[in-house]
């Protein structure tokens, strides 16, 4: 029974180290290049990172329009795709959600209403895979894309630059899996 628990105290060990060292493998979601009928940006992260790259992939015809979710921000995020070059004609507001699984719902209903069938989450690169899934939980039909950005954390500081942020990520992914059933893998 010892050499269990012990063999099971090492497996944890090792993949505590792993989330640290490895957070990319664990935390984020890239789809790829997609063509889509909509971006979803959504709140949050830092410094207008979901409007650089959702203006970015705006000006390479990833998609038509894009909708901000989240409440807070949603106005400061607006301005912010207005002056990197994106019409105010090409951008909806939802702004009632505070949290993820709010902003999947409530963009969703959005979706529907609009009769689209897929769509490009933009978000942190930490945040990207439980959006994407939460997203696809809630969007059963829907297409979703992920393409996060990773603005305010380049790769080579890490694990020197963990935040609060990523380290309340491994706590919201089960969490969601739990309290939510959206499966995060």
């Amino acid at each position: 029974m010892l050499k269990i628990a012990a063999a099971l105290l090492a497996v944890l060990v090792l993949l505590a180290v792993a989330l640290v060292f490895f957070p990319q493998q664990f935390l984020s979601v890239d789809t790829g290049r997609a063509k889509a009928d909509v971006f979803i940006v959504l709140g949050g992260g830092g410094a207008h990172e979901g409007p650089v790259q959702a203006a970015e992939l705006f000006k390479q015809h990833a998609a038509p329009r894009i909708i901000i979710s989240g409440a807070g921000d949603d106005e400061i995020n607006r301005r912010a795709l207005i002056r990197y070059g994106v019409p105010a004609s090409a951008i909806e507001i939802e702004g009632n959600s505070k949290t993820t699984r709010e902003n999947a719902m409530y963009s969703v209903n959005l979706l529907r209403a609009q009769n689209v069938h897929s769509a490009i989450i933009v978000t942190s690169w930490y945040h990207s895979r439980r959006a994407l899934h939460t997203f696809e939980h809630f969007g059963d039909g829907i297409k979703f894309y992920s393409s996060p950005s990773h603005f305010l954390y380049e790769r080579y500081v890490w694990p020197r630059g963990f935040s609060r942020e990523l380290y309340l990520e491994y706590i919201k992914i089960p969490g969601y899996w739990v309290a939510y059933g959206v499966c995060p893998f």
